[in-house]
C-alpha cells in the first residue's frame, strides 16, 4: 500500500538535476528494438552494396569445400588445412556485413540517449541476486508484459518473412535450374529482399517501442512534491539558512558602510528618521556622493559614528528625505539637487576653514519632483 501511495504521488516530472543524477548512474532511456533496426537495416544496405564481393566469396566458400583430390580425405593434415581456409573464406565474404553491423551498434544509441558510461552501473549489486525479487520480476506484471512483446514481436517478424519467402518462392524453386555461379548471384538477390522485407518489421516495432520506452523512463523518475521540496533544500538550501545568509550579507554591507561615514564631509538629517552623509571632493569627483544613508536604527548609528569622528551634522529634513529616496550608495546626487546640497557643502567648509560669520543655510530650494 505504502509503495502504491509513493507512486500516486509523483505526478511532478523529474527536474533537470533528477535526469542528471539517474544519468550519472547509468539509468537512460534505451531501446533494443531501435538498436535492431539499426542494425539490419545497416545490414541490408551492406548486403546490396556488397552483393558480388559476398557472392563472390561464397562460391569459394563452396569450391575450397567440395573440390578435393581422393587422397584428401585420408590424411587428417590437409583436411585441417582445408577447414580453416574454408573459414577464412567465409569470415572475409562475410566481414563487410560484420563490421558494418558492429559500427552501426556501437552509433546506434546516439539516437536515443547518447552514449553514457557510468562506473557507477558497473558496480555489484547482490539484490540482484535475490531469488525472490527474480521471480517476481519473471511472473510480475513487467514479465508479463516483456513477454507479450516478445511474442507479439515474432509474430510480426514472421509475418513480415512469410510475405517476403511467399512473394519469392518462384525464384527459390528455380536455384538449380542455372549454373552455381548465376544460382549464388540470384541467391543473394533473394537474401538480399527478404532481409529488407524482415527488417521493415523492426521499423513498426522500433516505432512502437521508442515512445514507450521515452514513457517509461519518465515515470520511473517522477517525482513527488516533498522530492522536489526535498531537492530545492539540496540545492539552494532551506528558507531559513537562506535567510541568515541574506541577513549576514545585509550586516557586512551596514558595516562597510559605516566604515564609510567617518570619510564624509557632512551628515544631512531628517532629523530622526533619516540621516544621508555625503562627500564631494572638487579635485576627483564632477558632484558629491553618498557614502551612507539609513533610517531608524541605521540613522541613529550614523549619527552616532559622525559625532564621535566630528562630521558636521545638520538637521534638513526635506532634502534628507529626498536624498534617501532618490540615491543610491556610491552613487552622485540627481542634478536637480545640486543647489540645495552646494548650500550645505558651502557652509561646512566655512566651518571647517574657520571663516568667521559663517550662516547655516536657510529654506534649501527643493523641486517638487524630489519631494517627499
Amino acid at each position: 500500500m505504502a509503495e502504491q501511495d509513493d507512486a500516486q504521488e509523483r505526478t511532478e516530472q523529474p527536474s533537470a538535476k533528477r535526469l542528471q543524477d539517474a544519468r550519472d548512474k547509468g539509468q537512460i532511456a534505451r531501446s533494443r528494438e531501435l538498436t535492431t533496426m539499426f542494425v539490419l537495416l545497416g545490414g541490408a544496405a551492406t548486403l546490396y552494396l556488397s552483393g558480388a564481393h559476398l557472392g563472390g566469396g561464397m562460391a569459394r566458400v563452396m569450391r575450397g569445400s567440395f573440390t578435393f583430390a581422393r587422397g584428401d580425405l585420408f590424411d587428417s593434415r590437409v583436411l585441417g588445412t582445408r577447414f580453416v581456409g574454408v573459414v577464412l573464406d567465409a569470415l572475409a565474404a562475410l566481414a563487410p556485413v560484420l563490421v558494418m553491423a558492429v559500427v552501426i551498434a556501437l552509433m546506434a544509441p546516439l539516437a536515443l540517449g547518447g552514449w553514457n558510461f557510468s562506473g557507477e552501473a558497473l558496480q555489484p549489486k547482490f539484490e540482484r541476486l535475490d531469488p525472490i525479487k527474480g521471480l517476481k520480476r519473471v511472473f510480475g506484471v513487467r514479465g508479463l508484459v516483456e513477454m507479450l512483446k516478445a511474442l507479439a514481436k515474432f509474430v510480426l517478424v514472421l509475418a513480415f518473412a512469410v510475405v517476403a519467402l511467399k512473394g519469392e518462392q518462384g525464384a527459390i524453386l528455380t536455384l538449380g535450374h542455372g549454373s552455381a555461379q548465376a544460382g549464388l548471384a540470384r541467391g543473394t538477390d533473394i537474401l538480399f529482399h527478404v532481409f529488407v522485407v524482415v527488417s521493415l518489421a523492426t521499423i513498426v516495432i522500433a516505432l512502437v517501442d521508442v515512445p514507450f520506452q521515452l514513457w517509461e523512463h519518465t515515470k520511473q523518475l517522477r517525482m513527488s512534491r516533498q522530492d522536489l521540496k526535498e531537492e530545492m533544500k539540496e540545492t539552494d538550501g532551506s528558507p531559513e539558512l537562506k535567510g541568515r545568509i541574506r541577513n549576514m550579507q545585509h550586516e557586512l554591507a551596514r558595516r562597510r558602510m559605516m566604515e564609510e561615514v567617518p570619510k564624509a564631509d557632512v551628515i544631512v538629517t531628517n532629523p530622526e528618521h533619516y540621516a544621508v552623509a555625503l562627500k564631494f571632493d572638487p579635485a576627483t569627483m564632477r558632484a558629491p556622493v553618498v557614502v551612507a544613508k539609513g533610517v531608524e536604527e541605521v540613522a541613529a548609528n550614523i549619527r552616532k559614528v559622525a559625532g564621535a569622528h566630528g562630521i558636521t551634522i545638520m538637521s534638513a529634513p526635506p532634502l534628507a528625505r529626498a536624498l534617501y529616496h532618490t540615491t543610491k550608495l556610491k552613487q552622485e546626487i540627481p542634478a536637480g539637487l545640486y543647489l540645495a546640497v552646494a548650500r550645505v557643502l558651502a557652509y561646512v567648509f566655512q566651518v571647517r576653514d574657520g571663516v568667521a560669520g559663517a550662516a547655516p543655510p536657510g529654506d534649501l530650494p527643493i523641486p517638487d519632483e524630489f519631494t517627499y
